[in-house]
């Protein structure tokens, strides 16, 4: 399918809750808000929690955590699809699982829109012509193995070489905010508890980017759809969330609600962990000495297993790979704030 479009110019204020995202290989999807807000009554999603998000994103989040009706779905543009709110399992108790996601747990969240794709190099160019975003960095894809540049960087491809502050900029610029760590994981799993996005079948070449040297054009595998609709949130590009990455999130007093610890919290966990010698803990990257966010969805060059809707990956927020991108969830008309998906331009693992 085709990746959102989003004006040339940045998205007026509608009172719209959307969610944008950009990938680690870069590429963004986007919703935009419907050009008249539904006159149905409305309730606002919960507020994001303060350690997960930006404190310039802060100001602008619901505060009502009433849950929402079915109604909202007469707003929705085409290019986005409703996840609707609700208790799921998050994490995976399984052998081949990391210990940072082993401990199963219920966790609520409240519905939004998310968009159906990844955004596209197409729609973040849009963002950098108004002068709002910068140029996505310029990669060695070669050095790494890949394909050349040049193919991970046409107009429907996802958009890569872009940072986490890179994400927030095209977020702003759009009138979205990042999806946190347990929106993503929702979107993916739905109520079924599934292992991927698709279900429990294992991964191949009709429902997902992986295994390969280059990304494809967004929605390139409509039989990897999600439980609602959505796209690519199993490879193709890595996608970055609005949380801070904590080790212990799932075993905190906030895990219900999808609330990670605080960063000095987090650096005190992580030290912990390296005094304890338990390197792995968090993957194969190294435990981390500063407080990174997460990445979701696997990635192009990533392995099969890698892709599991549970699976959680740490990165600095100034890092820009050609693994990473994005997609946008949209909330109803009624709320004030958006999230974005987003990733960086770095290289990592699981």
């Amino acid at each position: 399918m085709k990746s959102a479009e989003i004006s040339h110019t940045p998205l007026k204020n509608t009172g719209t809750w959307s969610v944008a995202a950009l990938l680690a290989l870069f590429a963004i999807g986007c919703g935009n808000p419907p050009e008249k807000p539904d006159e149905s009554p409305r309730r606002s999603p919960a507020p994001l929690p303060d350690a997960s998000i930006d404190s310039s994103l802060k100001d602008s989040s619901p505060k009502d955590s009433s849950p929402r009706d079915s109604s909202i779905d007469s707003a929705v543009p085409d290019d986005m699809a409703l996840v609707p709110g609700g208790t799921f399992t998050m994490g995976l108790n399984h052998p081949r699982a990391i210990p940072d996601e082993m401990i199963e747990h219920r966790v609520t969240v409240e519905s939004f829109y998310l968009d159906k794709t990844e955004v596209t190099n197409a729609a973040y160019q849009q963002c950098v012509d108004a002068g709002v975003c910068r140029r996505p960095r310029d990669i060695d894809t070669q050095k790494s193995g890949f394909e050349p540049l040049k193919l991970f960087r046409t107009p429907q491809r996802p958009v890569t070489g872009v940072s986490r502050q890179d994400a927030i900029a095209y977020c702003r610029w759009a009138g979205k905010r990042l999806p946190t760590e347990a929106e993503f994981e929702r979107a993916a799993r739905g109520d079924d508890n599934r292992m991927y996005a698709w279900g429990n079948e294992s991964p191949t070449a009709a429902v997902a980017v992986y295994a390969s040297k280059v990304t494809r054009d967004v929605g390139s595998c409509p039989k990897g759809a999600g439980p609602y609709g959505h796209l690519d949130l199993a490879g193709n590009v890595w996608e970055w969330t609005a949380d801070l990455y904590d080790p212990f999130a799932y075993s905190r007093e906030g895990a219900s609600r999808g609330i990670p610890a605080n960063c000095e919290i987090i650096k005190q966990t992580q030290d912990q962990l390296r005094k304890e010698k338990k390197q792995g803990f968090t993957g194969t990257n190294p435990i981390p000495t500063d407080c990174d966010h997460v990445l979701r969805g696997g990635a192009f060059n990533y392995f099969s297993w890698g892709l599991r809707a549970s699976n959680r990956v740490h990165h600095p927020k100034t890092g820009a790979s050609s693994w990473q991108g994005s997609a946008v969830p949209k909330m109803r008309p009624d709320q004030t704030d958006s999230q974005v998906r987003s990733g960086d331009n770095t290289f990592i693992g699981d």
